[in-house]
């Protein structure tokens, strides 16, 4: 059995890589250190994603240096 975090009780945090202008919010929890739960801010009872923290970290520095 997968031990995945309860997204009900996570603390939500927006992205620091959101954009300003309302329309690409994304919120991340860090109440796991197996796992990064990441949700639309603007549906927050909608689905959630999970994704390990060293795949997390390889999309977040993707968009740091993306390909061109």
């Amino acid at each position: 059995m997968r031990n995945s975090p309860d997204p009900s009780t996570a603390t939500w945090r927006k992205s620091t890589y959101s954009g300003g202008g309302g329309n690409e919010c994304l919120e991340i929890a860090d109440c796991h250190p197996t796992h990064v739960p990441v949700r639309d801010s603007k549906n927050p009872r909608g689905p959630k994603l999970t994704f390990r923290p060293e795949t997390w970290s390889a999309f977040v520095e993707s968009l740091k240096h993306p390909a061109h």
